[in-house]
């Protein structure tokens, strides 16, 4: 909406209507869609196609792992050129030589065994975020999405100084302050192994697989 006129923006004859989705934001549907189809019994094996949301060499392998044979691109293309698909050819080769994979093949789907249904998790598993204090760059912004939507379990000052730390009896391991720190592998995550004792309640990992299926939370727990 045009905010001085208060009409719609843009506008064909004076007039807007609502369009279609696409680029970064229909990654993670399209994603699951593929990922469902190399689930799925009665689609495993079938020639898949990855399009929605990719913009980079780090997509297009997102999509291959979850089972894509190849991938497609268009909001990228049309908004950065058809040049920006050479460095997703150069991106994705740089990581195959890395990894020592021949061909796409040699990853094709290799993360669907990874992925379950959420009532599926591991509700016993445990970790906490841990932050590597020689590659922070002390912005802040851990701190701020933990203290105002999350846990409040990031410091921002120590001994008087600007400084951000993890307190593990705070923390759940959400992972909202790994998806926003902007460098990466500063922040990471520290998986508790079963018998070690979680400082935020007090109580010893346990080795057993818990999901919601059987959880005390869940009324339609069977009995």
């Amino acid at each position: 909406v045009d905010p001085s006129t208060l009409t719609m923006s843009p506008s064909t004859g004076g007039m807007g209507s609502h369009g279609g989705y696409c680029g970064p934001a229909v990654k993670p549907i399209a994603l699951n869609m593929v990922a469902q189809i190399g689930r799925d019994a009665a689609t495993a094996g079938l020639p898949v196609s990855g399009i929605g949301g990719v913009g980079g060499w780090r997509d297009a392998l997102d999509f291959i792992a979850l089972g894509a044979g190849n991938v497609q691109v268009c909001t990228a293309a049309m908004v950065y050129g058809f040049k920006i698909v050479q460095d997703m050819i150069s991106g994705l080769a740089e990581y195959m030589d890395r990894m020592g994979f021949a061909t796409t093949a040699d990853f094709q789907g290799r993360a669907l065994p990874t992925v379950t249904e959420w009532q599926h998790l591991n509700l016993n598993a445990t970790s906490k975020a841990v932050i590597d204090q020689a590659s922070c760059i002390q912005c802040g912004r851990c701190h701020i999405v933990c203290e105002d939507t999350s846990h409040q379990a990031i410091t921002a000052v120590k001994g008087g100084k600007r400084h951000f730390e993890v307190m593990e009896n705070e923390c759940v391991g959400c992972n909202l302050c790994v998806l926003v720190c902007p460098v990466p592998e500063c922040i990471t995550l520290r998986v508790l192994k079963p018998g070690e004792v979680d400082e935020r309640t007090g109580l010893a990992v346990s080795a057993e697989i818990g999901d919601w299926t059987r959880h005390a939370n869940n009324p339609l727990r069977p009995g």
